[in-house]
């Protein structure tokens, strides 16, 4: 007879249970130290396709692969005990058909150990969406501004400002809740849409420039944390300067180097050193 191992981590319909309760948060991990510093303080982790440009330097998402994404969500997996793990497909993953979205969702889920994945696009992925919720794969929904469409959309432009627009992104984020999805990004949009959807969907609305009315809210942690390269987005707020200690370290560090302050013997291994002076004292006998 097998057992289940209980868990304290977050599910997938414990996130969607959150709508009307309270906010969700949610932000974006890739490697081990960051995910394990998240983890006691959000709902979900992201590992989302940013990686490419956060992580390796690169201009966009559409270069990074299915191994790499499951190799960084496996390693947020491993060393996270709380948050939900949600990792995003990279671009042409899924696109093909929906048999080719469960193969390779299957391969990361798989393998990385996450509990569901991300995918973007409009209505006409709606069928990949409940091809892949009918099989099994939870499915995090992601229309309005989409990074892997930067070549389609021009840029990393605002949407939904005008009416037609709005509308599409409407249908766009009902068909993905018809569809299954247990929830929906709602990035870069235009505020009073996103407030709409928030209050018309049943589905939880993860806002990422889109409006404080959404159910919850991701960013990318490099820019809540001061690490990011260059201009922070409008829709970010960086609530600390992390990479200035980084630097004030290095800064130390290389300076103790090129002194010779360090390392000293205590750092060295098959070296006795002199017992300390709090030592003495405590082996002292009066």
């Amino acid at each position: 007879m097998s057992a289940h191992s209980s868990t304290k981590r977050r599910t997938v319909p414990e996130l969607a249970a959150l709508k009307g309760q309270r906010k969700i948060v949610s932000l974006t991990a890739y490697i081990a130290p960051i995910a394990r510093q998240l983890d006691p303080y959000v709902d979900f982790i992201l590992v989302g396709d940013s990686t490419a440009m956060v992580g390796y330097g690169l201009p966009d998402t559409l270069s990074i692969t299915v191994e790499q994404m499951t190799a960084h969500a496996a390693a947020v997996v491993r060393t996270t005990q709380h948050a939900c793990v949600v990792v995003d497909m990279p671009f042409g993953s899924y696109q093909a058909s929906p048999q080719e979205a469960f193969k390779q969702a299957a391969y990361m889920l798989a393998h990385s150990g996450a509990a569901a994945v991300k995918i973007e696009g409009g209505a006409a992925l709606a069928e990949t969406t409940r091809f892949l919720v009918e099989r099994g794969i939870p499915v995090l929904a992601h229309v309005g501004l989409m990074p892997q469409y930067v070549n389609t959309m021009g840029g990393f432009k605002a949407q939904g400002l005008h009416d037609a627009a709005a509308q599409q992104i409407t249908r766009d984020a009902l068909a993905h809740q018809e569809a299954g999805a247990f929830g929906v990004v709602l990035e870069g949009i235009a505020e009073p849409l996103a407030r709409q959807l928030t209050a018309t969907l049943t589905i939880p609305t993860i806002g990422i420039g889109a409006s404080p009315a959404c159910d919850g809210q991701v960013l990318v942690t490099e820019d809540i944390l001061g690490l990011g390269e260059g201009k922070i987005p409008k829709f970010a707020q960086p609530f600390a300067d992390v990479g200035a200690v980084i630097r004030d370290a290095v800064q130390q560090y290389a300076q103790a180097v090129q002194d010779g302050r360090f390392p000293t013997l205590q750092h060295c291994f098959g070296v006795k050193t002199a017992p300390s002076s709090s030592n003495d004292e405590s082996n002292s006998k009066p």
